[in-house]
């Protein structure tokens, strides 16, 4: 992975990913883990963090493997809020730095409204900091398509 650097012992979202916490987890597999987010913001607030340490988005690249690992972050989002808040409005992304709470990237997953309202400020999309939509952050990572090279006779 692109941004995958030496796992620190102090990051805690590494400790919750190794089970090495007594955070409940909602959805673990090879790739990814779910849990409540300690201080939530709406009705249903989770985090789906890689297993493998990644800062922050900024750490992501145009890589298929960056790529499917958001794109399998979001859909684990959306089955747990669809499986828990199914009649709510859901809402899937990112902070950006210098917004980010955490140095271990973590997709926020909220079913609306937000609670207080107020917390709705901490998701405002500012451009390339504040609040990035998980959609918005696959297509800005998608991959390139490879063009064929042209043989030369």
């Amino acid at each position: 992975m692109a941004g995958a650097v030496a796992v620190p012992t102090s990051c805690i979202f590494c400790q919750i990913a190794n089970n090495a916490t007594s955070t409940a987890l909602l959805h673990h597999d090879d790739k990814v883990v779910a849990f409540q987010d300690i201080n939530p913001s709406a009705i249903r607030h989770y985090l789906v963090i890689p297993v493998e340490h990644i800062p922050t988005v900024k750490d992501l690249q145009r890589k298929e493997e960056d790529y499917t690992l958001v794109n399998h972050m979001s859909e684990v989002g959306k089955m747990l809020l669809l499986r828990d808040a199914p009649l709510s409005k859901h809402r899937l992304g990112f902070h950006q730095p210098p917004l980010n709470s955490v140095n271990h990237l973590h997709l926020h997953c909220l079913a609306l409204p937000y609670t207080p309202r107020w917390r709705s400020i901490k998701y405002l999309s500012l451009g390339s900091v504040g609040f990035i939509e998980a959609e918005k952050l696959l297509e800005k990572i998608r991959p390139l398509p490879r063009v064929p090279s042209k043989k030369v006779n």
